[in-house]
């Protein structure tokens, strides 16, 4: 190995590196800072020494504005070869000693966000070497980062149809129409999905899994879906709900509270609730990760144990 190299190894550290990675992806200083849960200082400390140990520089500030040197470009496709190798000697070294090992990217929809925790526990408890990010996005955001091969899956509904996407349902997905207590259409003895659709509908953004089921299940029946609100999460539609301003279709598993304490009640419409699945979708040309192989037999072992976990307890109309 020559001297130089030998010099370089001695002066750089790997979290010289992981910080330099940090802040050449979050684009700032700040919130690499943030992610790592260091200071800026010591981040700005961390960089000067890399910098030093390279002798050139691999951000500058324009303005405002952080830029990559050409410099720090050539570093970050070293570095993440260095750490995709670390990646893999972790799951190497795992697997020698007969465990599963490694990193699981997750994105869940929105509504997913519910089920997510209660299937990590004991897969966890399993496989505890596996280190598990999940990432909360909305429909759009997922089916992009499907597309675009960003993590190693993706649990959602309403899989696309026009893509090569691989898809594990596991869990059914309950869509129920909901008015506040007291809502004048619990007075009706036969209520109708028009009579619900004209009381003031209000919707998640378009593209969203629950909009698009209750579009189709409109169109359908030959219904026009006019909205007087649209609402980013399924949260904010609740709480406008309970607030008065309308009534919505909602995935039943997120307001069980509600339904119990009877600040929410389901309208027994013809068609309903709207039942969809929830699954563990990726990309068909994608090779499993020895973690993502793990996940996937896991959901696949425990539908079951899963429908009986998150069984809903019948709720009076």
């Amino acid at each position: 190995m020559p001297l130089s190299i030998q010099r370089l190894a001695t002066r750089l550290t790997f979290r010289q590196l992981q910080v330099f990675l940090a802040v050449y992806e979050q684009q700032g200083y700040s919130k690499a800072g943030d992610l790592l849960g260091l200071t800026q200082p010591a981040v700005s400390s961390q960089m000067r020494q890399l910098e030093d140990a390279l002798g050139q520089p691999l951000f500058e500030y324009v303005g405002r504005k952080l830029y990559c040197t050409p410099a720090g470009e050539t570093l970050a496709l070293s570095v993440s070869r260095i750490f995709d190798e670390m990646r893999r000697l972790q799951t190497d070294l795992a697997a020698l000693d007969g465990k599963v090992a490694g990193e699981l990217r997750i994105v869940a929809v929105n509504t997913a966000q519910y089920v997510v925790p209660y299937l990590l526990r004991a897969f966890l408890d399993l496989h505890p070497d596996v280190q598990v990010t999940v990432r909360v996005v909305n429909r759009a955001n997922a089916i992009q980062r499907l597309n675009d091969n960003s993590d190693d899956l993706v649990i959602m509904g309403m899989v696309p149809v026009d893509k090569p996407l691989a898809s594990l349902p596991f869990l059914d997905n309950e869509l129920v129409a909901v008015v506040p207590a007291g809502h004048p259409l619990l007075q009706l003895q036969q209520p109708a999905l028009p009579d619900f659709l004209q009381a003031g509908l209000l919707t998640r953004e378009p593209g969203s899994g629950s909009r698009l089921a209750l579009e189709l299940h409109c169109q359908q029946q030959r219904l026009d879906l006019k909205a007087i609100m649209q609402l980013g999460s399924n949260d904010a539609v609740k709480h406008a709900v309970l607030a008065g301003l309308g009534v919505a279709v909602l995935p039943k598993l997120s307001i069980l509270p509600e339904l119990q304490l009877g600040s929410l009640q389901t309208l027994a419409l013809p068609g309903f609730p709207l039942r969809r699945s929830w699954c563990v979708v990726y990309p068909q040309g994608k090779h499993p990760t020895p973690a993502m192989r793990a996940f996937l037999d896991y959901v696949q072992q425990n539908i079951r144990q899963f429908e009986q976990m998150f069984s809903l307890p019948p709720v009076t109309e």
